[in-house]
């Protein structure tokens, strides 16, 4: 997985435009682009993908602070770059945006019981508790699957564009 200078280059620009998209978007609760960016950015790089996502992981920490909300961002994002790795390359054309939409949407309905694990092994709660805790951001996950269903409609584009990009930078 070595990078060449072309890449370098994309991929940092593809870490700073997810951290500026989630900034601009802070105001809004578990409203972002980031989903549609790492789908986006699978599809067109695969397994050096995970370059530009835990550089953003990075980025986030730096700017953010390395606290305990931050571990789960280590494995967060990297599920949803699985998942997209594991979805068919060959799919109909007709399908392949609406499969994008609820695999993103998934991952958004799914955030707070993703990261769940973390908060009950590094506070100590019991199972009972960390249920309780995925309860009670059951609304946030709404919002966050809802609009990761919007924001997917964005994958295949985004895609095009890298993959443009990529044509024409060689």
């Amino acid at each position: 997985m070595k990078l060449n200078s072309k890449e370098i280059a994309i991929f940092g620009m593809l870490i700073a435009v997810m951290y500026a998209s989630k900034a601009i978007m802070e105001v809004l609760p578990n409203i972002h682009l980031l989903g549609a960016l790492i789908m986006a950015i699978t599809l067109v790089y695969r397994q050096k993908a995970l370059y530009p996502i835990y550089g953003y992981v990075l980025l986030n920490g730096l700017f953010a602070g390395f606290a305990s909300w931050w571990i789960p961002y280590l494995y967060l994002w990297t599920i949803l770059w699985g998942v997209t790795m594991l979805l068919p390359k060959k799919m109909p054309k007709k399908v392949r945006p609406l499969v994008y939409m609820l695999v993103c949407s998934a991952h958004g309905f799914l955030f707070g019981t993703l990261y769940a694990p973390a908060q009950a092994l590094l506070y100590g709660m019991s199972f009972q508790s960390m249920l309780a805790w995925i309860v009670a951001g059951l609304p946030f996950d709404c919002i966050h699957g809802i609009s990761n269903f919007v924001a997917g409609a964005l994958i295949l584009p985004i895609a095009s564009i890298l993959q443009r990009a990529e044509r024409t930078a060689q």
